[in-house]
């Protein structure tokens, strides 16, 4: 029987794994990809708008030369930790359902090779994240081998013709990464100018190469239909256009999937996608289950990020430090 299961070993999974351990558990973390699978997903070059002090968990130093750190930084630094503290992990195990018994939980799981394993828990935390469940656009050709929702590096679409689904920040960044390698940009966003996410000191640059015509850019606009070598774009009066394109970069953001706390009791708000639990504590509905990071997050999943998911796993170890010291009282 575990005290506590972790599930996902992202940055709010490991600071409340972390957090665990110091006040004398030993929690299971349970990753169905490599650790920190979700900054491993972010573009190769990308740079963090955050400040290293910011990304820091268990208040263990996040040390760079940068103002602002790496990806392939922020790799290291969790890893790191994740060593450092001694984490048990168990990566490349994926979690598919969590069931209520009487003496807590049990978390069932299937790793990479098809092998299935329950594990008896006392407490989950879930930390599940969000990239493996993006924001589908529900059209045909969606499923082709030239589309993704990932976008790594611009080098792989040299000198072709790209159509960049999205107009915020993911999307802009790799629109102007994309010129730098050759390739024809086009971006179809169903906003405006006015509700595009766009970070300050970037938009100047994107707005002058949309003026420059380096980008095209297609406002009040949505793609209905993706082919091998084409695109149908609905445009603001109604008219459909037709264009050439070879590769579509479908760059639409992500969403929490809450599928296994709906399936233990854990009751989610219809309207807001938010599920219900304690801020104070991070403890859902269902007692002795917890939740870490943008899991937390209503249908905008920018609400929580790493910076103030970290301490999600301060406010679980207090918790559970407290209901220990009761349950010893009695």
């Amino acid at each position: 029987m575990e005290k506590v299961v972790v599930i996902g070993a992202g940055p709010c999974g490991l600071s409340a794994a972390v957090e665990l351990k110091r006040i004398g558990f030993y929690p299971l973390v349970i990753e169905k990809h490599n650790v920190v699978h979700s900054i491993y997903r972010y573009p190769t070059y990308m740079k963090f708008f955050s400040t290293p002090d910011l990304l820091e968990i268990g208040g263990i130093p996040f040390t760079t030369p940068n103002d602002k750190p790496t990806r392939l930084e922020a790799l290291h630094y969790y890893r790191t930790v994740a060593m450092r503290e001694e984490l048990r992990i168990r990566c490349y195990e994926e979690a598919v359902r969590i069931g209520r018994v009487e003496t807590g939980f049990v978390v069932e799981t299937v790793d990479r090779t098809g092998v299935r394993r329950s594990y008896a828990a006392e407490n989950v935390v879930v930390a599940t994240g969000y990239f493996d469940s993006p924001n589908l656009l529900g059209i045909p050709g969606e499923d082709l081998p030239n589309v993704t929702h990932y976008y790594k590096e611009a080098h792989p679409y040299s000198f072709m013709r790209v159509a960049v689904i999205g107009g915020n920040n993911s999307a802009v960044d790799a629109a102007l990464d994309l010129l730098q390698v050759g390739a024809r940009v086009t971006m179809i966003y169903r906003g405006t100018p006015e509700t595009q996410n766009v970070k300050p000191w970037v938009r100047p640059l994107f707005e002058s190469m949309v003026r420059k015509g380096k980008i095209e850019m297609m406002y009040r606009s949505r793609v209905t239909a993706i082919f091998p070598d084409r695109i149908d774009v609905v445009l603001e009066d109604g008219s459909t256009r037709t264009i050439e394109i070879d590769f579509v970069l479908a760059l639409t953001g992500f969403r929490p999937d809450r599928t296994m706390m709906k399936e233990v009791g854990v009751m989610v708000d219809d309207e807001t996608g938010i599920p219900a639990y304690d801020p104070e504590t991070m403890e859902t509905n269902v007692p002795g289950l917890y939740v870490a990071g943008v899991v937390a997050a209503g249908r905008n999943a920018n609400e929580i990020f790493i910076e103030n998911g970290r301490f999600h796993g301060v406010k679980i170890a207090a918790h559970l430090a407290a209901k220990t010291a009761g349950a010893y009282q009695r």
